[in-house]
């Protein structure tokens, strides 16, 4: 009997990671969210390993063949209208599109199904007279999705990153571009943990499906668009003056131009003399616009990790306080 009782204690000890509790509830509960989210990064996940090992050695093929014929224009034409550079395009752009914009389905999920759809219909009030508290609730409807998105993201920047440093020179997306720089880091983590922390901080103050999903895509598209407003701000810019200042590196982002003037007034703005090929030739322009010397601002390509790393601690101040909001929400409105 001892023997026979002990078998079914050790198959028990055997799956310590075996969702359980409220957490295997909300996997049940979401279940077909859960299917969909790990088919969307299968999808994504597959278009930029196939990028990566196959599609960019096709294009760089192709791009051979454009150089080889470059003084024949129908041959070009021809040649980048073939069906293995937009199949390329096409699945690139998705995957990137993919990653960049997952904040607003997470949100859109969050606002809609995650809290409000069971406050419109009750079944949370069911929920918390079965032994689960309404703090517990939340914590679990927020922590098992954070987990599974944090998962599903680092996966998809990861790859992104890969396909995109090994194909840079062919995808023409620099790295201070929206889509590309939200793709290429822990951004797109920190965006999507946000936009959970947003919805269900959404579904909690309207308890209505529809307008939920409304509000929460609403403040996530402001969140995404501040941004790319001030993300030029996050970090110090490098300023360089005289002949630096008229040929800034290729993979810069250029914020400004500007002119000191031989009266000494300083103007923004203006392109004056830039891009001269020699010392002669700045010279000369400097001369004749009676200019005495250019400045610049800009950001260089290795400030990529700094302007990341403080955007996603941005992003994640503030999913705490929409965290701490909702929570408190819960508290006021629960015995």
């Amino acid at each position: 009997m001892t023997a026979a009782t002990a078998a079914p204690q050790l198959t028990r000890r055997a799956l310590p990671l075996v969702p359980r509790g409220t957490a295997r509830a909300v996997l049940r509960v979401h279940r077909i969210a859960l299917w969909a989210w790990w088919a969307l990064v299968a999808a994504a996940s597959a278009g930029l390993l196939w990028a990566y090992w196959l599609g960019t050695d096709a294009v760089r093929e192709l791009s051979h063949r454009v150089s080889s014929c470059a003084a024949d224009t129908s041959c070009v034409d021809s040649t980048l209208d073939s069906p293995t550079y937009e199949f390329y395009d096409t699945v690139t752009s998705l995957a990137t599109s993919a990653v960049a914009y997952l904040p607003y389905l997470v949100a859109a999920w969050a606002g809609a199904t995650l809290v409000a759809r069971e406050l419109e219909s009750g079944t949370s009030a069911l929920a918390w007279t079965q032994s689960v508290t309404p703090v517990r609730w939340l914590a679990a409807k927020l922590a098992v999705p954070a987990a599974l998105v944090t998962a599903g993201t680092s996966v998809l920047v990861l790859l992104h990153r890969l396909m995109w440093s090994d194909a840079r020179d062919i995808l023409g997306q620099d790295w201070y571009l929206s889509d590309a720089y939200r793709s290429n880091g822990p951004v797109a983590v920190g965006a999507a943990l946000c936009a959970l922390a947003v919805g269900a901080l959404a579904g909690l103050l309207v308890r209505r499906t529809l307008p939920a999903l409304g509000l929460a895509v609403v403040v996530t598209l402001a969140v995404q668009n501040l941004g790319d407003l001030y993300r030029d701000s996050l970090w110090p810019a490098v300023t360089v003056t005289g002949s630096a200042a008229s040929n800034l590196p290729s993979t810069a982002l250029q914020l400004e131009h500007g002119v000191v003037l031989t009266s000494g007034k300083r103007i923004g703005n203006n392109l004056a003399c830039v891009d001269n090929d020699t010392a002669v030739d700045l010279k000369r322009c400097m001369s004749k616009n009676g200019i005495s010397d250019l400045w610049a601002t800009y950001h260089p390509k290795s400030h990529f990790w700094p302007l990341q790393l403080v955007e996603t601690g941005i992003l994640l101040a503030a999913a705490a306080l929409a965290t701490a909001a909702a929570f408190w929400l819960l508290r006021r409105r629960t015995p």
